[in-house]
């Protein structure tokens, strides 16, 4: 049970990390595809190749509920933060996500079935500290593209929050892989609407596109799936916070996002409220009897 537990927080430590890197890549790649066509071409390169991966499997995760998850997050979600990243800079929007954290606790103790402890709200209250540090004081700021990924994350808590039925008893890569399809076909009317993109040339743009369909979709996705079968949501949720802060640091290093002494600081609370959020507090010493 613990070796389990410790795959799990190995699995979704790598995807948050992996998606840190999709917002840069997104914003590479959007110099080529509009905000839905790239969320259609960056489902139809990695779902089938995930699909392939999990055959045996793709029946029993066909289910209405991830379908409905799959367009919800990744037609719906994705759509929603690729027109974000358009507006916004890399670090605002990296910043935003994580906010999905403390949502996805909201959303559970709104429904009478949260188990975060006091010390994991002061993680997240910690990391939306370290958030507000370092979009507070730099990044082209955009309030449209701010709120398009504020909508984007609570859309993201959501999911969070519905994965763990829609995963119980099936294939984690498998039902990564119908949600994939199933958020491709959402997108698919409108990416449309957008026309028949050029052909790409050789350079950032193309570069971005496929290090978001492999390094941003096809690993973290089916990591991600992998722990969350195996934790409570808001552990799981919490492990989103590994993207802001590699999204962060690769805003400030590849698009010139500025990152001095106060963007350090909200980085190192925004880890310090992740380890409050993912270790167990220590039980309490029962009181010997006496006499």
């Amino acid at each position: 049970m613990q070796s389990d537990r410790r795959n799990a927080f190995l699995a979704l430590t790598a995807a948050g990390a992996l998606w840190g890197l999709t917002i840069p890549f997104s914003k590479l790649a959007l110099e080529w595809l509009g905000p839905f066509s790239l969320a259609v071409a960056r489902f139809a390169v990695a779902a089938p190749l995930l699909g392939l991966v999990a055959r045996g499997s793709l029946r029993a995760a066909l289910t209405w509920r991830a379908v409905l998850w799959g367009a919800v997050f990744y037609g719906a979600g994705v759509a929603l933060q690729n027109a974000a990243v358009e507006r916004t800079s890399v670090t605002h929007a990296a910043l935003i996500v994580a906010t999905v954290p403390a949502f996805v606790a909201l959303f559970a103790a709104a429904r009478g079935r949260s188990s975060a402890t006091p010390q994991a709200w002061l993680g997240f209250l910690l990391a939306i500290g370290g958030v507000g540090l370092v979009a507070g004081s730099g990044g082209e700021e955009s309030l449209a593209g701010d709120a398009l990924m504020l909508a984007s994350a609570i859309g993201s808590a959501g999911y969070v929050l519905a994965q763990p039925r829609v995963l119980a008893g099936r294939d984690p890569v498998a039902v990564t892989a119908v949600q994939m399809a199933a958020g491709a076909a959402l997108t698919l009317p409108l990416a449309a609407t957008e026309g028949a993109p050029p052909l790409p040339g050789l350079g950032p743009a193309l570069w971005g596109f496929l290090g978001l369909a492999v390094a941003g979709s096809l690993l973290p996705f089916a990591l991600y799936a992998y722990g969350q079968a195996r934790v409570v949501p808001e552990v799981a949720g919490a492990f989103v916070n590994l993207e802001p802060l590699v999204g962060t640091l690769l805003g400030a290093f590849l698009f010139d996002d500025p990152f001095g002494a106060t963007q350090l600081l909200g980085a190192s609370a925004l880890v310090a409220g992740l380890a409050l959020s993912v270790v167990p507090t220590p039980p309490r010493a029962r009181p010997r009897p006496t006499g």
